[in-house]
């Protein structure tokens, strides 16, 4: 921590968090690794089949694949249908799942991230928990995979990552997303695993804590350098797959990074670098609707509305 002596106090604290967050994202990751010989393998096309890829070389083994999930594997947030498989199975109240509408209103539309709403969003979370056991929550999460997740998964990004397994390569989700529903979606998509936010457990109960933060941002950078060091990975050699400018620092740190279905700020990012960029959403999906953060309450709210209003007719 001695390099780190150049920082403010609470700038070394964040940065400590998340290299914390990071290495318990790895050793979760490397401890439930998917990848078995029964694992089931990635299938299905995409209607806008993805370009013939540089990478991945054959027989690479000092080389993998990270993909974000959120919008670059699966469409939508992991969390958010896991809460809505929660409180289909009444682990909370409707106050609460329109608590976490709200959160998801202001990430999405306002395209700030306000420590303040992102610390009530992840105690909201763990609250939920707290006091089951993970091996419930475990079951559960297979249950919620299929009744809203299977159907949701990009068939371009599962092609980009079958040619990795295809050529001997590891492949690694890497997600903000609790890492036992991120290592369920892996194990259901024949990966090899998954590095997500470890939340802090006792015996096999949950405690309603975090073990360091979130994986978001620079803590998925810092998950992806530990296991690379654990796996005796060369990160130039590697390749990363997301849509958001929050996965920069993660994408900055390999060889080859793809931006998917990129949101304005990392499209920009992306180009000015030559970074290759995929899109496999079609009309009104690959529209970004902007909305200032200067926008307000009824802007947000909106939002939440129009947001609700499509899902009803989507059921």
């Amino acid at each position: 921590m001695a390099a780190l002596g150049w920082l403010t106090p609470r700038r070394r604290s964040a940065t400590a968090r998340s290299v914390l967050a990071g290495e318990a994202a790895a050793e979760a990751a490397r401890k439930t690794s998917a990848a078995d010989d029964d694992a089931a393998l990635l299938t299905g096309t995409s209607e806008e089949a993805p370009e013939e890829p540089v990478f991945p070389v054959a027989g690479d083994v000092r080389a993998a694949a990270f993909f974000d999930l959120d919008n670059t594997v699966m469409q939508g947030a992991a969390i958010f249908h896991f809460g809505r498989g929660l409180y289909k199975r009444k682990f909370f109240e409707r106050r609460e799942l329109t608590r976490f509408a709200w959160q998801q209103a202001w990430f999405r539309l306002a395209g700030v991230e306000d420590p303040e709403h992102m610390q009530d969003a992840r105690d909201s979370a763990l609250s939920i928990v707290k006091g089951h056991r993970v091996s419930e929550l475990m079951s559960i999460g297979e249950e919620i995979y299929d009744e809203y997740m299977a159907d949701r998964i990009w068939p371009g990004t599962r092609a980009l990552a079958q040619a990795h397994l295809d050529a001997g390569q590891k492949v690694w989700l890497v997600t903000a997303a609790p890492v036992e529903t991120a290592t369920i979606i892996a194990r259901r998509l024949g990966l090899t695993g998954a590095l997500g936010t470890v939340a802090e457990s006792v015996d096999g109960v949950y405690t309603g804590r975090l073990v360091g933060e979130p994986l978001h941002g620079p803590a998925k950078a810092e998950a992806v350098r530990a296991l690379a060091a654990a796996e005796d990975l060369d990160l130039d050699r590697c390749a990363a797959y997301s849509d958001s400018h929050n996965d920069i620092p993660m994408l900055s740190l390999v060889g080859h990074p793809y931006a998917i279905n990129p949101d304005t700020k990392l499209r920009k990012h992306a180009r000015a670098r030559d970074w290759r960029l995929r899109d496999y959403r079609t009309g009104r999906k690959a529209a970004k609707v902007g909305i200032p953060a200067a926008a307000g309450v009824g802007a947000l709210a909106g939002g939440t509305a129009a947001a609700l209003a499509l899902h009803r007719r989507r059921r």
